[in-house]
């Protein structure tokens, strides 16, 4: 007669005992406490940002590396630029106080970290918007700012207006970046030539452009703005009014705020509607009898747009009021008297022939 041994299960396939199920249950309870606690705690902070700028006092706008024109400091350390008025509009239509804000920089060309940790409440530049840039990182671009692509920047010595004129031109650009490969594209679909002078990094382009280098540099119309204002003489360089690429700049906040999301939007689009309707940070406080419906919408006397989203009825006209329209904001940093005068372009109102377009306020 043989011995028959007691069965033997694997390791992972032994019987279950009540120990074992009563262990089972508690893990499983406490993986179920955890996950609704982070979904409430999710739910909680991210739907809270305006509370959390209200109950600090002041605005925290972060942008990814300073730029002139958009972002640049004094020697006081005092901020000023187009991204740094857009966000003291914000300020002004949280608070009624444009002043109310902490301006951070970020070494970099897309920074969503900070976003994410809590450390800004809003980007107002950053990388430019990308399916990746608004699905993977818990972040969301609101709206467009400004338009942008890849141009051209040429002495004024070169006598050429457009793009399509260039031919048999030596040319400063950062390789990595598609830069060199659009460079190739425009310039076979035109039939023309050029010499590529490839740099590693965009702050060698000033240096070799200076140098004689290269007759022209191309990289984005905002780096190029910036480069113009760093050359001796701005007036006798020029950008040509072509983009050879599409990039859109604009403000991103963290996911899952939509009462944040709406506040950042409608502070943009009050700007871009108040040009539209000509009203301006000089005349906008002798409106307030006007009998323009948009007007009247505009300034907070007719509806109440503010209290949807737990702000003042006047919040855009103190946006306005505090920054100007989107027109005295593009001059004021790229117009005739910062020596280096920048076309509208593409950021021109659609009326106008640009692409800068706000829903209706109704």
């Amino acid at each position: 007669m043989h011995r028959l041994d007691p069965p033997r299960h694997p390791a992972n396939m032994r019987p279950r005992t009540k120990r074992d199920a009563g262990a089972l249950n508690h893990l499983f309870k406490i993986v179920l406490g955890i996950v609704l606690s982070l979904t409430v705690l999710m739910a909680s902070s991210s739907a809270q940002t305006l509370d959390a700028v209200k109950a600090r006092g002041f605005l925290v706008c972060g942008s990814s590396t300073s730029l002139a024109g958009f972002a640049q400091q004094d020697v006081d350390g005092r901020w000023s630029g187009f991204d740094v008025d857009i966000c003291r509009g914000l300020a002004a239509a949280i608070f009624g106080n444009p002043d109310l804000i902490e301006f951070r920089s970020y070494r970099g060309e897309a920074r969503f970290a900070p976003l994410q940790t809590g450390a800004v409440d809003v980007l107002v530049r950053n990388g430019a918007w990308t399916a990746a840039r608004d699905m993977r990182y818990g972040s969301r671009y609101v709206t467009a700012s400004f338009f942008d692509g890849q141009a051209f920047l040429v002495p004024q010595s070169l006598s050429v207006v457009s793009a399509y004129e260039l031919d048999d031109v030596s040319i400063c650009v950062v390789d990595g970046s598609g830069e060199l490969q659009a460079l190739d594209d425009f310039f076979f679909a035109n039939q023309t030539s050029f010499r590529p002078v490839v740099y590693e990094d965009v702050a060698d382009l000033a240096v070799a452009y200076r140098a004689g280098f290269c007759q022209v540099v191309s990289a984005s119309g905002r780096v190029l703005q910036a480069l113009r204002r760093e050359l001796p003489d701005p007036s006798q360089q020029r950008i040509l009014p072509e983009r050879i690429s599409k990039e859109i700049l604009g403000p991103v906040v963290r996911e899952g705020d939509d009462e944040w999301f709406n506040i950042v939007r409608w502070t943009i689009f009050s700007l871009i509607t108040a040009e539209e309707v000509g009203v301006t940070s000089l005349n906008i406080d002798s409106l307030a009898a006007t009998r323009s419906p948009i007007v009247r919408r505009l300034l907070g006397v007719e509806g109440d747009f503010g209290k949807a989203l737990g702000l003042r009825a006047t919040f855009m006209s103190d946006a306005i009021r505090a920054v100007g329209n989107y027109a005295e904001l593009y001059d004021r940093h790229f117009g005739p008297q910062t020596g280096a005068a920048m076309l509208r372009g593409q950021n021109a109102l659609w009326s106008n022939g640009g692409l800068l377009y706000a829903p209706p306020i109704n």
